[in-house]
């Protein structure tokens, strides 16, 4: 895997997989012509390895190798898929007939398992990927992690340190006659601090990656900032009050709880939800759906973010797609398919988890741009109310846009001022509603760390997201103070 460091994706597959034009005419051209729209091949090449350390002992040490192609045709609103684990001529032949088969026949969409370049921008070239570190230096950084969080408080009784690497080469090869490709490296460190006193036991984590080398978290010792939140987080529950219940101000801090707007109105800004009319937002483009203090956009071109992607798994170019401008629906996040039907233009968001699943309208990284209030102003301005820092679970209903999320670490604030930490709080609201009450926007944008794992349909993707310091009125707390 090293030399795909500096190896273009289509060089790659060319070579492997002896694909070559004539073979994309044999299997696009002459298997999926005639009666669907549009047809394409994607191949892809995967090591995924993670290592975890437990009370100082490696616990898990695992790489995996996986290769295979899927096969799409469309017609209309249907689309055949079709897709093997085993690149063969007559298993690709295969996948193309049983994908024509299921576009051009079924009544609805379906997925079945057979056993030119037009990338505009290089985001995460590196110089060495993390996959291909040497496993000793990851190993030493898991130690080293270990002990640190451990000596921030000797509350901590227990440390748990994970670190995932992989790198993916895909290829996507149209009937219309273009191929593209991309090599996508991605990595992630995470630390999970349990705390005991006085027979309460408390758990906080943090951690961070992208689509960097493995020194980007030894630079300026980054691995530090994960141990001591980890067991800063923690610690802090120890001591936290239980939550208060009621209608009352909240404020959001900046950076993770964009997690809320990814969940609670992001995926209602999906295409294909709009397509079938089941969003909040079908149907409203053009109106006012937010405060005007609220834009938000999906921008899969930031350099080295975690849900940032040269193409996406259609090979459609990314881009930077303003969804809400001043308070205005002004666009959703496209793939192929639901673009075509809803005569709008792809915008890059067609993904998919591997091979052996169909492209599907997904975030890249979404959040809210920034206002032009200082935070603290912010916070000065609530005279009771939550101030919400980081969140854990919840749950979103897309069709209403009704969610439910626990806050994993949140505080009271008192006339203006941030007091006591509290613990059993959720924020229970409604999406589209919630960016109406939406009064004050700081100046402090701030994207995560690069931990998000968006799940649609079962598949799975890694994305970003991010927020201001945001004052939202009139929201629904759930606590558990008597």
């Amino acid at each position: 895997m090293n030399d795909l460091a500096h190896t273009r994706p289509e060089r790659f597959f060319a070579d492997r997989f002896n694909v070559t034009p004539s073979l994309m005419e044999r299997l696009l051209g002459s298997a999926l012509k005639g009666r669907v729209d549009e047809a394409d091949i994607y191949l892809e090449y995967r090591v995924n390895e993670e290592l975890v350390l437990e009370e100082g002992a490696v616990k898990k040490a695992s790489r995996h190798v996986s290769q295979g192609a899927g096969i799409r045709a469309q017609a209309g609103e249907r689309t055949g898929y079709a897709h093997t684990d085993d690149i063969e001529l007559g298993n690709l032949e295969e996948a193309a007939r049983q994908a024509r088969a299921i576009a051009d026949q079924s009544a609805a969409s379906a997925v079945v398992p057979v056993t030119g370049d037009r990338r505009p921008h290089d985001l995460y070239a590196l110089d060495e990927p993390p996959i291909v570190t040497d496993l000793e230096r990851k190993l030493a950084l898991l130690r080293t992690v270990d002990a640190a969080t451990r000596a921030v408080d000797p509350r901590v009784k227990q440390v748990i340190v994970s670190l995932a690497a992989e790198q993916v080469v895909m290829l996507v090869a149209t009937a219309a006659g273009w191929t593209v490709g991309d090599i996508r490296p991605l990595t992630r460190l995470n630390v999970t601090a349990i705390a005991e006193d006085e027979g309460k036991r408390e758990m906080g984590g943090w951690g961070g990656g992208g689509r960097v080398a493995f020194d980007f978290f030894l630079e300026g010792e980054r691995w530090r900032r994960y141990a001591t939140e980890a067991a800063r987080q923690a610690t802090l529950k120890l001591s936290a009050l239980d939550a208060p219940a009621g209608t009352m101000t909240v404020v959001l801090g900046p950076g993770w709880p964009g997690i809320l707007l990814h969940e609670a109105i992001g995926h209602g800004l999906e295409g294909d939800f709009n397509r079938k009319g089941v969003s909040a937002f079908a149907g409203r483009l053009g109106r006012k759906v937010a405060s005007e203090l609220v834009t938000v956009v999906d921008d899969g071109t930031i350099p080295n973010r975690r849900g940032s992607l040269n193409v996406d798994d259609e090979g459609t170019p990314t881009g930077r797609t303003v969804l809400i401008e001043r308070g205005v629906l002004s666009g959703y996040m496209q793939d192929r398919l639901n673009s075509r039907l809803m005569g709008m233009k792809p915008t890059g968001n067609g993904r998919r988890e591997s091979f052996a699943h169909p492209p599907l309208p997904r975030m890249t990284n979404t959040f809210m741009l920034a206002g032009e209030d200082e935070p603290e102003d912010v916070l000065r301005s609530v005279t009771r109310g939550l101030y919400a820092v980081s969140f854990g679970g919840g749950q979103v209903d897309i069709t209403s846009g009704k969610f439910v999320f626990s806050a994993s670490e949140a505080y009271l604030i008192e006339d203006g001022r941030v007091t006591a930490p509290v613990k059993g709080a959720t924020l229970i609201g409604n999406g589209p509603d919630a960016l109406t009450r939406v009064s004050r926007v700081g100046r402090d944008l701030r994207l995560d760390e690069g931990v998000g794992t968006c799940g649609k349909d079962g598949q799975s993707v890694p994305v970003g997201v991010g927020l201001p310091t945001i004052r939202l009125d009139g929201m629904t707390v759930g606590g558990t103070a008597v």
